[in-house]
């Protein structure tokens, strides 16, 4: 992202704002001259936020806001609206993660998966979207992930949010279509160096750590910067995401099995840990200067998993094409 003040006045609301992607694109935009409001339970992260985008030449407000509350949701952006005299984009980012096998995990810290990550993004939309069509215009941006194209192991319920959010902004975005100034957009990034990890749930009896490969917060904030001016249905951020569409399409048994081989491995080598619930159900700490990224090689291990991801997707191409002839 140019440090251009190219959106300067553009009025940003950012659910899910405290840390990781959330807080990477509210500084994106922040440097980008937009005003800011952004949403999220703690107040702590959003204050560190909100500060980060002042020492960056922006302006931010804060209001906390559990998203899995409709009321609250609908009370958050009418006051946002007044607030900025109007909403040009809406980026719901919220997000939570429960790991392990289906059965060794709590159904109500699923259940609370499906909320954040589904029921959660529906409030944010169906609070804004009245305002966008008394506008005649605006754009909701919709933080999927690879995983609503590829079914995840060890993470059921976070691929039923997945595949539920992007049924759900299909619906939307027919229901819009007759509204040209009205965009439903979708952001699907791969694995992402976030809190994400150590906020989630962890039944795996494991200690885990970010994959290798995992893309910087700042690249998933750039593709969304990008969408305020060039709104698109879909952006695949990383050729993995690209290689895991592609994968879904031609195999998408061979590519599920693909994932749960490599998740089976992954915490197999991590060191013992004990079963927790996480942030699921309390707000995280604030992340801090480095938005709580985890993994300083992070670029040298991209190119290798990019490719690796990328072959595994031709490879399930392959075998379509070859069950074809």
């Amino acid at each position: 992202m140019s440090s251009d003040r190219n959106l300067a006045g553009h009025r940003v609301v950012i659910t899910g704002a405290s840390s990781g992607i959330g807080a990477a694109t509210a500084m994106a935009f922040a440097k980008a001259g937009a005003r800011l409001v952004l949403g999220a339970r703690g107040k702590g992260g959003l204050d560190d936020i909100a500060q980060r985008c002042v020492e960056a030449g922006g302006s931010a407000i804060v209001r906390p806001v559990d998203c899995t509350d409709a009321g609250a949701v609908a009370a958050f952006a009418a006051e946002a609206r007044d607030l900025l005299g109007g909403i040009d984009l809406w980026f719901s980012c919220e997000g939570v993660g429960v790991l392990g096998r289906y059965e060794d995990v709590p159904i109500a810290d699923h259940a609370r998966v499906v909320d954040v990550n589904l029921v959660a993004h529906m409030n944010d939309v169906h609070a804004v979207l009245p305002i966008f069509v008394a506008q005649d215009y605006g754009t909701w941006v919709n933080m999927i992930s690879a995983g609503g194209f590829v079914a995840t192991p060890y993470a059921a319920a976070y691929s039923a949010s997945k595949f539920g959010l992007r049924g759900f902004s299909s619906a939307l975005r027919a229901e819009v279509s007759k509204r040209p100034h009205i965009h439903i957009c979708d952001v699907c990034p791969t694995f992402v160096d976030t809190p994400g990890v150590d906020h989630a749930g962890n039944y795996t009896g494991a200690r885990l750590s970010l994959p290798p490969g995992s893309l910087a917060p700042e690249t998933v904030a750039k593709a969304v910067v990008r969408l305020a001016t060039h709104p698109r249905n879909l952006t695949a951020v990383g050729a993995p995401a690209i290689a895991f569409k592609l994968g879904e399409f031609a195999a998408p048994n061979l590519m599920a099995a693909i994932m749960s081989g490599f998740l089976d491995s992954w915490s197999a080598r991590a060191a013992d840990g004990n079963d927790s619930d996480g942030v699921l159900f309390e707000p995280g700490v604030p992340a801090g200067p480095d938005g709580g990224r985890r993994d300083p090689h992070r670029g040298r291990k991209m190119v290798a998993a990019a490719g690796g991801m990328a072959v595994l997707g031709l490879a399930g191409i392959g075998i379509w094409f070859g069950r074809r002839r």
